[in-house]
């Protein structure tokens, strides 16, 4: 879900931050008060291009931020992996964002970080859908195709998509392991070398190891400073010549102990005197020990260098990424030879490995195709459906099965045809639909399938009357389980919006651009604005009368 867009200098938008929230999200304003600014704020995070143009008159670029709500297992996508490794540990979502320089330039940020634009584009397009350009090319993917089939087909297709995914990427790591394994002996023969140098490498070593030698290297090098304090601190309390704290502290309380009778109160403080006294000789005397265990250890610090370095050449000869990464690399190469010394064959444990992979993700392919089969019609027959209560003539809509090479969502490809037209041929609806019908036809698969932040700009154009009222029922529906944004003219969307949020123009120089989400008071009279007007509205009943 998109929690909140911020919007700095674009074009004439000075300045906004729009908090979103569940359900029916309205986006209004007058013809050319810009509301294609927001739609066009929302583009560039779903990776548009950009130029000049877009940058303001209130500074040298441009700005659009988001935070979204992700779903579970969100960042175990290889496609997002570049963005999971800039993920701040504890957070739950994703803020990205697109900066514009008055050059036409711009760079992409996750999380305040800069990366690719291509990673930000991807992250947001599985989050945010929206119609125009965006939608025709998220239609045209066979990879969304079948997304909405899955979806269609509830919720035991998507965890058995998860049991695809993960079974597909045991058949790859399987398939790697035997062609390393067979690739010829010599390679098997270094293996197993490799595997012994570095269980022999690392024996006696501990987790915990090399922090401690790191500390111990660490003291070792601040000898001198801690001898000098040391010795410092001794002298004070009890020095070789002269008089220290403690002798001082046994003056003090032999003054004190013949008059203990006379003034018993006395007899505390002289108490303390002799426990203070036996307290800083034991310390003086700790301190002398301190710095002379101090000399004990000649070469000591050489040796720390020596076994550290040894560490970090075994951590980059073996590719581990820490020390405990190394320890953990040594206990499963253990495993490996434990393996080879019982009689095991590697190349045959490999090569049944990979057997059993390949039979877990046939397996899950069977089941999937099954599921999508049993579903296709269906789907089909609910969005034709959707589609001729929105106004799209029939709505004659078919789901295309077909079998494919084996993959990690299955094997099979999935096409969505349309005839928009009586007598014409059925044809891929990213080629045959318009701007309008194929928000038309995203608001229908949304709507029987499910979606996650769906955004329309042209979901009403060339449409009233009787269909307005059709797609205003339809996307309060979408909206009771998917999170929807739609910049509409038509009062009939307005109207039924969860939160409604106005775009003007305000005069001045220069004029700029103001979107502000509405109040009851506000919302009643845009709503009556978008119908005609108070004095129209008023005209339409004495015709009625």
């Amino acid at each position: 879900m998109l929690r909140s867009l911020r919007i700095e200098n674009l074009v004439l938008i000075r300045e906004a931050e729009l908090s979103f929230g569940p359900g029916l999200n309205a986006v209004t304003g007058e013809t050319g008060a810009g509301k294609t600014i927001f739609a066009q704020a929302v583009g560039l995070l779903l990776g548009a291009r950009a130029d000049a143009t877009s940058v303001g008159t209130q500074g040298s670029e441009a700005y659009v931020e988001a935070e979204l709500d992700v779903p579970e297992g969100f960042f175990d996508d290889e496609e997002l992996a570049a963005l999971a490794e800039l993920r701040p540990d504890g957070e739950i979502g994703l803020v990205i964002a697109r900066r514009v320089f008055g050059d036409g330039r711009t760079r992409a940020y996750a999380w305040g970080r800069a990366v690719a634009r291509e990673d930000v584009a991807a992250a947001a397009e599985r989050l945010v859908a929206m119609s125009g350009q965006f939608e025709q090319r998220r239609l045209a993917r066979a990879s969304f195709q079948l997304d909405v089939l899955d979806a269609f087909c509830g919720a035991e297709q998507l965890e058995r998509r998860g049991d695809a995914r993960l079974a597909w990427r045991e058949l790859v790591s399987a398939r790697r392991r035997y062609d390393e394994l067979t690739r010829d002996a010599d390679a098997v023969a270094f293996r197993l070398a490799e595997l012994q140098a570095l269980v022999d490498s690392t024996e006696g070593m501990e987790p915990g190891g090399e922090a401690e030698l790191l500390a111990r290297r660490e003291r070792l090098r601040h000898v001198e400073e801690l001898a000098e304090a040391a010795s410092a601190a001794a002298a004070a309390l009890a020095p070789d010549e002269g008089d220290g704290a403690a002798a001082l502290a046994a003056l003090a309380e032999r003054a004190l102990a013949p008059l203990e009778r006379i003034a018993p109160e006395l007899g505390a403080t002289a108490e303390e005197l002799r426990d203070l006294t036996v307290r800083l000789r034991e310390a003086g005397s700790d301190l002398h020990r301190f710095v002379s265990s101090l000399d004990a250890e000649p070469g000591a610090l050489e040796d720390l260098e020596e076994r550290l370095q040894a560490i970090a050449d075994l951590r980059r000869r073996f590719g581990a990424s820490s020390y405990d990464g190394l320890l953990e690399l040594a206990d499963a190469a253990e495993c490996e030879l434990g393996v080879t010394a019982d009689g095991g064959d590697p190349v045959e444990a490999a090569r049944q490995a990979a057997a059993r992979a390949e039979e877990r993700v046939a397996a899950l392919a069977v089941e999937l195709r099954s599921a999508r089969a049993a579903n296709a019609e269906g789907l089909a027959d609910a969005v034709a459906a959707e589609l001729a209560s929105l106004g799209m003539g029939e709505g004659e809509f078919l789901v295309e099965l077909r079998e494919r090479e084996v993959g990690p969502t299955g094997g099979d490809g999935v096409t969505f045809l349309i005839r928009p037209n009586p007598g014409l041929p059925f044809a891929p609806i990213a080629d045959t639909a318009s701007g309008g019908e194929l928000s038309r036809i995203a608001l229908a698969l949304a709507a029987v399938a499910g979606g996650e932040t769906l955004v329309f700009d042209e979901i009403d154009a060339g449409i009233g009357g009787v269909t307005a009222h059709a797609v205003a029922a339809t996307l309060q529906r979408l909206a009771e389980r998917a999170q929807v944004l739609t910049i509409t003219h038509l009062p009939q969307i307005a109207s039924v919006a969860d939160r409604h949020f106005r775009v003007e123009k305000v005069p001045g120089d220069p004029t700029h651009t103001r979107i502000e989400e509405l109040d009851d008071l506000l919302r009643r009279e845009e709503v009556e604005r978008m119908a005609g007007g108070a004095e129209f509205i008023a005209t339409l009943k004495d015709a009625a009368v």
